[in-house]
């Protein structure tokens, strides 16, 4: 029989080994050292191993673990390790050969018990250190969401953003210590919160209600959903960009002369597991994508601040580039040598120079070439008429 695994990972119940199943209550008796945070050492009874306090910053630990390799050892987490745990950490730094986990029920799994709601239709999200704008894509009246916080004052804190956002009839339900001795069930609405002295760990129920806006599911969003000094891609041309950068599951993108960020934002916002780099050489600019990708739930946005291509040495290479700033013969030519094959390349052109160039790029490296022409009605005297805007000319490519 092949020997155990040296690195035991234990999740735990708010009453610390009380009820787990014989073979997690055997993993912690057998270990020669248990880390973990102090809040789930202090729930253990007396044992023979010796205890760690697992750091912060939480990568050393990582760092403290490597060197106890090879040494029976117990981490602790709370529920189950690989749901917004330090299992999937763990697992991606160790060989599967060295490590076992022994899972409890999760939060999320209690508090939908607790509260009736199917969990593979409830969206359950971990806010310990995020910040609450990731909850915006799923603020949608009648919608119902799971959130982890830090601690207690955060609830309060919660109440008061979604309040602010428009969403203050909203209804809370406060879930304390779940699955322990001091678990506690109270409810409130977000406007006029007064639930005090909450427990950790906690984790809210919401029920979305009110007049806030919601944010739509498909590209072009309003343009007034982004802070910007004008410099914006502005919302039918940025539908059709988005639409041309054609964004797949798990790919790069780099926004190049960002302006608002609102390109590299909703290209975020097709799917969680994309990835973008916004490049923008106006320090004020850049720090105006960084609030808005914070506030529309894209803060996984890295923003660059720098001139294109230098700032582009070191980043991960893209599958797809958009260039809304910035445009020269100069940058075209670096990308054409810095890309890989395939890569997709976007980029609009407003004025006639800008214009010309893309049209001797596309002759020579081929893709699409197209014309925008948009009109909005305005006020004409008593009546209405058009008023068209600039032409964009778009080109897109493959590298």
């Amino acid at each position: 029989m092949a020997e155990a695994p040296w690195l035991s990972i234990v999740g735990l119940g708010e009453d610390g080994p009380d009820g787990l199943p014989p073979a997690s209550r055997a993993a912690l008796e057998a270990a020669e050292i248990v880390m973990g945070p102090p809040r789930h050492l202090d729930l253990l009874p007396d044992l023979a191993a010796e205890r760690i306090v697992w750091p912060v910053p939480f990568a050393d630990g990582i760092e403290m673990l490597r060197g106890l390799r090879g040494r029976r050892v117990a981490v602790l987490a709370s529920g189950d390790p690989f749901w917004f745990g330090a299992g999937g950490v763990i697992a991606r730094e160790f060989a599967p050969s060295e490590w076992r986990t022994f899972p409890a029920p999760s939060t999320f799994s209690m508090a939908a018990a607790r509260l009736g709601w199917p969990l593979e239709r409830t969206p359950c999200l971990g806010l310990h250190a995020a910040p609450f704008g990731r909850l915006r894509p799923h603020l949608v009246p009648g919608r119902q969401v799971l959130v982890l916080l830090r601690d207690g004052r955060a609830v309060a804190e919660l109440a008061a953003w979604l309040n602010g956002l428009g969403f203050g009839e909203s209804k809370l339900w406060v879930l304390e210590a779940l699955g322990g001795t001091r678990e506690r069930l109270r409810t409130a609405t977000a406007v006029g919160f007064d639930v005090s002295d909450v427990a950790h760990p906690v984790c809210v129920g919401l029920r979305i209600s009110g007049a806030g806006s919601t944010m739509p599911l498909c590209s072009g969003w309003p343009d007034d959903m982004f802070d910007h000094d004008g410099q914006i891609t502005k919302r039918t041309v940025r539908a059709l960009t988005l639409s041309a950068l054609a964004p797949r599951p798990g790919e790069h993108l780099w926004d190049i002369g960002a302006g608002s960020g609102s390109v590299s934002i909703e290209w975020l916002a097709c799917h969680p597991s994309l990835e973008a780099t916004a490049v923008e050489a106006d320090p004020t600019r850049a720090a105006r994508i960084r609030a808005n990708a914070e506030a529309l739930g894209a803060d996984r946005l890295r923003v660059v601040e720098g001139h294109a291509p230098e700032a582009l040495d070191g980043l991960a290479p893209p599958q797809a580039v958009f260039i809304g700033g910035g445009l020269s013969e100069a940058l075209l030519a670096d990308m054409w040598e810095r890309l890989a094959h395939e890569t997709r390349i976007v980029t609009n052109a407003v004025t006639l120079e800008s214009e010309a160039l893309l049209a001797k790029w596309q002759a020579a490296q081929g893709g699409s070439l197209m014309r925008i022409d948009l009109a909005a009605t305005q006020p004409l005297g008593t009546r209405r008429g058009w008023r068209a805007a600039y032409p964009v000319v778009q080109w897109s490519t493959a590298r």
